[in-house]
């Protein structure tokens, strides 16, 4: 899948989830969804770092 299939499958996802859930629904879903996203970019930082000084020894 390339960078604009991507974004047209999570925009497609995000209309369908918008469709279907009511404004508090979707305000928790958007919520979870960010944390999750900062969780996942807090792990890559980690281990980017930690490759980076394993690879300096």
């Amino acid at each position: 899948m390339n960078e604009c299939e991507l974004t047209a499958s999570i925009t497609a996802l995000a209309v369908t989830l918008a469709q279907k859930l009511d404004a508090d629904q979707l305000a928790l879903i958007a919520a979870a969804a960010a944390q999750l996203g900062d969780t996942l970019e807090t792990i890559l930082v980690q281990r980017e770092i930690c490759q980076r000084k394993k690879d300096e020894k």
